[in-house]
């Protein structure tokens, strides 16, 4: 007999997995590119630093239950971030495109987290609230950061592109 709970919370735990791989795949091209907002790639380095760590807490979950995250999910998620990236470093305003879309992803992170920690109550998984609390904690920290950063690289960008000097990255 299957317990729904326990399927909605293990199928949460290898979704979160895959989407922090995807987001790494997108994060690194990015700090890797950078070139004139030294406070995006201090901001990206560190949180590529978390995601590191929310992918260990995610894994310590997951062997706590005896399971493993899925290989397919997260080769798949990590291709489509890598592709997300390749597809901005196209565009001419390639630092826009890059905040906006990790403004966005932040949010879906911090929603994902919040239903998981639903369903980690649900499943009497009280042990994997206070790791899935801290993930969560890390990518609303984030999300405010690119928030009050946002208006800072708008202007840069505007400004770099007055001056004729590459801004999009």
């Amino acid at each position: 007999m299957t317990n729904p709970a326990h399927d909605v919370f293990l199928a949460g735990l290898r979704n979160a997995h895959a989407m922090e791989n995807q987001a790494l795949s997108i994060m690194q091209p990015q700090l890797n590119r950078l070139e004139h907002y030294p406070e995006v790639s201090a901001l990206l380095d560190r949180h590529i630093r978390e995601t590191e760590g929310q992918l260990r807490r995610i894994d310590e979950i997951l062997d706590s239950l005896g399971e493993s995250a899925s290989g397919l999910k997260d080769t798949m998620l990590s291709f489509s971030g890598s592709m997300a990236a390749v597809t901005h470093s196209l565009a001419s305003d390639e630092i826009l495109k890059n905040s906006l879309a990790n403004f966005a992803f932040e949010h879906f992170e911090i929603a994902a987290y919040t239903a998981l920690i639903t369903a980690a109550e649900q499943a009497g998984g009280q042990s994997a609230i206070p790791l899935l609390q801290q993930n969560l904690a890390e990518e609303r920290a984030m999300a405010a950061d690119i928030e009050s950063g946002l208006p800072g690289v708008v202007r840069k960008y505007i400004s770099l592109s007055a001056s004729d000097q590459r801004a999009d990255i």
